[in-house]
């Protein structure tokens, strides 16, 4: 049962091996901007701690605003930011926040939530 779960994580971090590759560089989608910076606070369910996280991202990095759960035993989860930032650039705006829920499968007690704030500078 463990080999199964396994062979699913490693087969789920290939895929967004992949992902990332063919997302492409930020420079190419988003010429205008210098840098994206997300924070987060992550907070797992179960747990009372949070753990704080930053982010970023410059010209040549990969446009793959998918963020991995930091559950373990969570499987292709994640928190995907990317309509996020396209709309926020869209708009030429600088700053968004929110809340997401992991995507991801796993057992419940260890799924987690992100708050978050994107910060983005123009050229």
């Amino acid at each position: 049962m463990k080999n199964n779960a396994n062979s699913r994580k490693n087969a789920a971090r290939l895929e967004r091996l992949q992902k990332k590759v063919e997302a492409g560089l930020v420079a190419a989608h988003f010429p205008e901007v210098a840098d994206i910076a997300i924070s987060m606070t992550y907070n797992q369910i179960g747990l009372n701690k949070s753990l704080l996280r930053t982010v970023n991202f410059f010209p040549d990095s990969y446009a793959f605003f998918r963020i991995d759960c930091v559950n373990r035993d969570c499987v292709d989860g994640g928190f995907d930011l990317t309509k996020v930032i396209a709309t926020t650039i869209g708009r030429r705006g600088q700053t968004a926040k929110g809340k997401l829920s992991c995507q991801g499968s796993g057992p419940a007690e260890g799924h987690s939530a992100i708050t978050y704030k994107v910060d983005i500078r123009y050229s």
